[in-house]
C-alpha cells in the first residue's frame, strides 16, 4: 500500500482584496499589504490564522543574515526566546518543524506577482512544492532565486526597519487584520 498525503486544506476565510496584516512584533509594528489577487489561499490561510491567535506569542525561529527572516511555527509557542535563538528543541519538537496539523497548495505557479523583493512576505514549506501551513519568512533583500518555488503573499508597507531588526527568538506578540481601500 502506498503513503495516502492529507488533502489540500481550503480555507473558508472570504478574501476581500484590500486586506493588511499588522505583525506586531518584540522589535515593533510591521505593517503588509496581502496580495488575494495573486495568492488567495495563501491570503485567506494567513488572514483565518491571525484571526484565530495561531500566531500570538510565536517566536522567529531562523535569521539567516541577507536572506529571511522566518516564523510561524507552533513549536515555539512555549519555549523562551533564549531556548529559540539557540536552536534548542521544545516540549512538541524543534524550531521550524511544527505546522497547523494541514497543508495548501502552493500558488507561486499562479501567482503574476510572485517576486521576492526586499520586505516580501512569502511562505515557507518542506520538499513538497503543496506543503506550506503556517511558517513564513520577510526576504532581507532581493532573493529572486526563490521565484520558482516559494508563494509571495505580501509586500511590506511599513516596518522595513523592524524587519532589519528582527533575530532568532525575537517574538510575535499577535497579527491582526486590517482592511483599507482598496
Amino acid at each position: 500500500m502506498g503513503f495516502i498525503q492529507d488533502p489540500l486544506y481550503t480555507p473558508e476565510y472570504a478574501v476581500v482584496g484590500d486586506e493588511v496584516a499588522v505583525l506586531v512584533t518584540s522589535k515593533g509594528a510591521i505593517r503588509v499589504r496581502l496580495d488575494g489577487d495573486g495568492a488567495p489561499v495563501h491570503v485567506a490561510n494567513f488572514c483565518e490564522l491571525a484571526s484565530s491567535g495561531f500566531y500570538d506569542d510565536l517566536k522567529f525561529h531562523r535569521y539567516v543574515p541577507g536572506f529571511v527572516i522566518q516564523g510561524g511555527c507552533p513549536n515555539t509557542r512555549e519555549m523562551t526566546p533564549e531556548q529559540v535563538a539557540r536552536g534548542e528543541a521544545g516540549p512538541f519538537g524543534h524550531p521550524g518543524t511544527g505546522g497547523p496539523g494541514y497543508r495548501i497548495r502552493q500558488e507561486f505557479t499562479t501567482n503574476p506577482r510572485n517576486s521576492h523583493e526586499d520586505g516580501a512576505l512569502a511562505m515557507a514549506r518542506s520538499s513538497d512544492p503543496d506543503s506550506a501551513g503556517s511558517q513564513f519568512y520577510f526576504c532581507l533583500g532581493p532573493q529572486h532565486g526563490l521565484d520558482s518555488g516559494y508563494t509571495v503573499f505580501g509586500r511590506t508597507v511599513e516596518g522595513m526597519d523592524v524587519i532589519g531588526a528582527l533575530r532568532a527568538g525575537d517574538v510575535i506578540d499577535s497579527i491582526r487584520i486590517e482592511h483599507v481601500g482598496a
